[in-house]
């Protein structure tokens, strides 16, 4: 019989991401079940609301949540007016209808979908499709086909917004620079190398972490906002009649009068809600409380009331469908509002991008990424997140989407497509998890509202798939063979693993049987379960047939919250033996918790008679798997080759120790695929 474990106080470490991978291990960490509770997710608010940290919170989700969609009113408007050869003609009939349609768009899909109902559904204050598809496997139970469907769908989602993330800093900047040309025509060959330079800036940036950023962004957000709805207003109190459009009924008779153009318009009326997704994917950011309060104060109304004035200017002067945007403003104001734009449409990628890291932590922590190195950006924030290979990704496919493209026109054919599939899959999933979580019975008005919606947006945008939305499709297959490849390998990795490490216990036993030689001094194996032996332990043992005299496995697991109260962070295992000097350590830490596992054994010793070691004179062994290519069945041949180059590329997470290069030592094992 196994001894009680005992918990005892000691430091700090690390999370369990960095454990798995030093270990050689491939499991996903978990999310949290607190997460699947009835009712939402796991953290309704982030705890800076409550100690009075409300505004400071929702002016950093004005700079980093609303800035993509709070830009859409620079093109979503003309592209719905030159889209087909001009099939919407600044008509009132097809103003009263555009207007309408953007009105309801923005209020079913963002105002009502989103902001009232998909933010209830956070996974530990998380969002994002991935958190959301995690949160329907929590509450499938038995149903494994379900489960299995959403992540199909989580996965796919995350394809799609990966797209998203890289058309949308594109169109976003350029859009915004091309003002340049309606205020001096002169500056037109300058909007393409403008735009590559303060992308380059914005991304060079991320590294000081979305808190920083969001402090920087909100004021110029708040500015925007203001800007925006200072400039509808004139032409509102103008042209009054225009608040016609905000009835329903004008969208029935545009689609009654002009069945086919009202169609082919949808699938640029979506472009008024690029950004839906990124406010959900952001909320880790900043919580939902502060996310809700900024919609509804500023963001919501500033919009509406720029897109009407936007559809009064038309109305007064058909002309202005070139740029109604710029137009709007006098003259001697259109240079700098070229300005504001620009600096808020570089905010609006900074909303992807943000989301971008969210939704890849997720994805490794669902296990269909490989570890990535992520680096925490805020002491109190857990989803304030940097993870540069992502993020310098990202850059090099937006310069490649500048650079082929060259205009924000061309890019708006390939926008939609990508944003309207997420939209979809993340209805899908929410009514997935809304039935089997709170089994609520309204899932089947909400199926036909947000669904129908979307469906016929989806199909509006398909036919724009050989004008360049085939882009979001193409960058979606690739994530999705990447995430499907890293999953499948690292299941058959893992199987392997397993069984070359044997069980625990059954080990020690052995080892007692054996009656091993002792050597002098501490040997610290992070491993991230207790359930099999470090292969680096057996390695040890079964290559220099010693054993040191005190044995330390360490794992470590991560729990959302910046720190654990020191004594609850350590849980002793004696392994069944009291006297053996084989212990395992079971650590549970915060996000924001230091990363070092001689600090934590050093401030450990003493505790406990079997911790009583000295941390700088132990050895650290860490266990490290070589991938080979093999005949053996299971997965595809070109995908082996693509897993075994992620495995290479994937962090390395023996620096997040701080373990002594000196006293560290690699024990490799080979396992083939």
């Amino acid at each position: 019989m196994s001894a009680p474990a005992r918990t005892v106080q000691t430091g700090q470490v690390t999370d369990a991401q960095a454990a798995d991978q030093l270990a050689g291990a491939l499991e996903p960490t978990e999310p949290s079940p607190a997460a699947v509770r009835a009712g939402g997710g796991g953290n309704p608010d982030h705890p800076a609301v409550h100690g009075g940290g409300l505004f400071g919170l929702a002016l950093g989700a004005l700079g980093i949540v609303f800035g993509d969609i709070g830009t859409s009113p620079l093109y979503a408007v003309q592209t719905v007016f030159s889209i087909d050869n001009n099939a919407v003609s600044p008509t009132p009939g097809d103003v009263y209808g555009v207007v309408s349609l953007i009105f309801w768009s923005v209020t079913l899909v963002v105002t009502l979908k989103y902001v009232t109902f998909i933010l209830r559904a956070d996974n530990d204050g998380e969002g994002g499709i991935m958190a959301l598809a995690a949160l329907v496997r929590g509450v499938s139970g038995t149903a494994v086909r379900r489960a299995a469907v959403a992540l199909a769908l989580g996965v796919l989602g995350a394809s799609l917004f990966y797209g998203d993330s890289l058309i949308t800093p594109a169109i976003s900047v350029l859009s915004a620079v091309e003002g340049l040309e309606v205020a001096r025509p002169d500056l037109a060959g300058a909007v393409l190398p403008i735009g590559v330079a303060i992308l380059a800036l914005l991304f060079a940036a991320q590294r000081w972490g979305t808190h920083r950023v969001g402090r920087l962004f909100g004021p110029v957000m708040v500015i925007w906002f203001v800007t925006l709805a200072v400039l509808g207003l004139p032409h509102i109190i103008a042209r009054p009649g225009v608040l016609l459009g905000l009835s329903p009924t004008y969208v029935a008779s545009f689609v009654a009068d002009h069945l086919y153009t009202a169609f082919i318009a949808m699938g640029a009326v979506v472009l008024v809600i690029t950004g839906a997704e990124a406010l959900y994917a952001d909320m880790g950011h900043f919580g939902r409380r502060p996310i809700r309060v900024a919609w509804f104060v500023m963001v919501f109304p500033a919009l509406i009331i720029n897109y009407l004035g936007q559809s009064a200017l038309i109305l007064d002067d058909p002309r202005a469908v070139t740029n109604p945007f710029y137009l709007l403003a006098p003259s001697w104001a259109r240079l700098p509002l070229v300005v504001l734009a620009t600096l808020a449409t570089v905010i609006a990628s900074q909303a992807v991008i943000s989301g971008a890291f969210s939704v890849s932590r997720q994805a490794v922590r669902l296990g269909f990424l490989p570890h990535l190195t992520v680096r925490q950006t805020s002491t109190k924030e857990s989803g304030q997140i940097y993870v540069p290979a992502v993020n310098w990704l990202l850059f090099g496919g937006v310069l490649v989407l500048m650079v082929t493209f060259r205009s924000s026109a061309s890019l708006a054919t390939a926008y939609g497509l990508a944003v309207t599939g997420t939209l979809l899959l993340t209805t899908t999933l929410f009514l997935m998890y809304a039935a089997a979580a709170w089994h609520w019975a309204r899932w089947k008005l909400v199926a036909v509202v947000f669904g129908g919606v979307e469906l016929i947006y989806l199909g509006a945008n398909l036919t724009k798939v050989t004008h360049g939305g085939w882009l979001p499709l193409l960058i979606a297959a690739i994530v999705v063979t990447v995430m499907t490849t890293w999953q499948r390998g690292r299941r058959i990795i893992t199987a392997r693993r397993v069984e070359l490490e044997g069980p625990l216990p059954e080990f020690v036993e052995r080892l007692h049987a054996k009656g091993i030689a002792r050597v002098p001094g501490t040997a610290v194996f992070p491993h991230p379960t207790n359930r099999t032996a470090p292969l680096a332990l057996r390695a040890n043992v079964e290559f220099n047939h010693v054993l040191h005299e005190r044995v330390v496995i360490i794992s470590v697991s991560s729990e959302n919250v910046p720190h654990v109260p020191h004594a609850e962070q350590l849980t002793i295992d004696e392994l069944g033996h009291t006297d053996d000097g084989i212990v395992h350590l079971s650590a549970r830490f915060g996000f924001q918790d230091d990363q070092d596992i001689p600090a934590v054994l050093r401030q450990a010793r003493g505790l406990s008679g079997e911790l009583d070691l000295d941390p700088d004179n132990a050895y650290y062994f860490l266990s490290r798997i070589t991938i080979e290519r093999s005949r053996r069945p299971g997965i595809a041949t070109w995908r082996k080759r693509l897993f075994i180059g992620l495995s290479h590329n994937a962090a390395t997470p023996a620096t997040y120790f701080k373990l002594p290069l000196d006293r560290t030592v690699v024990m490799g094992s080979r396992i083939e695929l």
